[in-house]
């Protein structure tokens, strides 16, 4: 059974950080091209960064040069490090497997004063 867990969400002021963790089960988890999303309320669903299994990776151009995404094969888990948070970084972050197209549950990131 495919699990993704997201963590490491929480409340934080405009220019700080947060790294956020997905810890992956059931997958081949070191073939995988894995990624981030977020949804803001009332928008759609976009992708933020993703990460293949050569470490090669792609940003939204909101995020670049402040987003970083990572990969621990050997604990099959994915990160993304997020500094100089703005307020319109505000959304719900997902996991996701590209391969497999499982979703985690989500973890919520707020940037506010």
């Amino acid at each position: 059974q495919v699990q993704l867990v997201e963590s490491g969400g929480g409340l934080v002021q405009p220019g700080g950080s947060l790294r956020l963790s997905c810890a992956a089960s059931g997958i081949m988890f070191r073939v995988s091209t894995l990624a981030w999303y977020r949804q803001a309320p009332g928008k759609q669903r976009e992708l933020v960064a993703s990460i293949r299994p050569s470490q090669s990776t792609n940003y939204a151009d909101s995020v670049k040069g402040r987003f970083t995404i990572s990969r621990d094969n050997a604990k099959n888990t994915m990160y993304l490090q997020m500094n100089s948070l703005k307020p319109e970084d505000t959304a719900v972050y997902y996991c996701n497997d590209m391969i497999m197209g499982s979703w985690g549950q989500g973890t919520q990131v707020t940037v506010s004063s």
